[in-house]
């Protein structure tokens, strides 16, 4: 099996870390540094930022806030939140971060992504695509943090996504969202199957076994995960934690 990626996701709030379920009422469960200087310990693969209510709020990625995170952060970082031009991901990218997460804009202005991978290459580009699964049974995207449903299919929109220049699909199951009974397979691999790029597979981790779905049923690229590397217990204390490298290894062959 090829190595893939275990990421921490974790979600800002008004500079403070929070966790959702099913993005919904999101609880304070710490200080984001010290998030990362605990991640920094553990040797994780990756850490993903995103600013869950700057969209909604209309505002603008908060740099100085970022330029801490990097200036901590001993592993590739990626961000998101409130991201609309062409200056914000130039800015992001030269303090230091390695890829930019787009979302609601994506829909607003699919070009965007092209803007992006044309200038600064495909590399530095994820295109996070929030998912519903409808009554009938059917896959909807959704954007606003999960509010405003667009009509689309997630395939076809992965698709088009991948045909603008994206380096990456994020991919993010509502419904198991901060749940921890495991990630959303049918919705992975249609998705994994019907692009080029990888797919990082999130929403729904509750345990090693569950990456090892993601990745070998499922298809994806790499498997992030946000209560699981934070809650520990059925009482879900606070606890920030990363599988030793060993687990890792038996599950997933990292």
């Amino acid at each position: 099996m090829l190595n893939k990626r275990v990421i921490p996701c974790l979600l800002l709030k008004n500079d403070g870390l929070v966790k959702t379920i099913q993005f919904k009422k999101p609880s304070y469960v710490g200080d984001p540094i010290n998030a990362i200087r605990i991640f920094n310990e553990k040797e994780v693969d990756e850490l993903i930022f995103l600013d869950i209510t700057a969209t909604n709020e209309g505002r603008k990625p908060n740099i100085s806030l970022i330029s801490r995170f990097v200036d901590e952060c001993f592993m590739p970082l990626s961000v998101g939140g409130g991201i609309r031009n062409l200056n914000d991901v130039r800015e992001i990218l030269k303090i230091g971060v390695e890829k930019v997460s787009i979302n609601t804009y994506a829909m607003e202005n699919k070009y965007f992504i092209k803007e992006i991978s044309n200038t600064f290459g495909s590399q530095s580009i994820t295109v996070s695509i929030d998912v519903k699964k409808q009554r009938n049974g059917t896959y909807e995207v959704f954007t606003n943090c999960g509010i405003k449903a667009s009509g689309l299919n997630p395939v076809s929109w992965a698709q088009k996504m991948e045909e603008m220049g994206a380096g990456e699909i994020f991919l993010n199951s509502i419904d198991k969202d901060g749940t921890m009974k495991g990630y959303d397979i049918e919705l992975i691999k249609s998705v994994s199957e019907a692009v080029n790029i990888p797919v990082v597979a999130n929403g729904g981790a509750g345990k090693l076994q569950d990456f090892k779905d993601a990745i070998e049923i499922g298809q994806a690229s790499a498997v992030a995960a946000g209560s699981f590397f934070i809650f520990h217990g059925e009482r879900r204390a606070v606890l920030i934690n990363y599988p030793s490298k060993e687990e890792l290894r038996n599950i997933v062959g990292v």
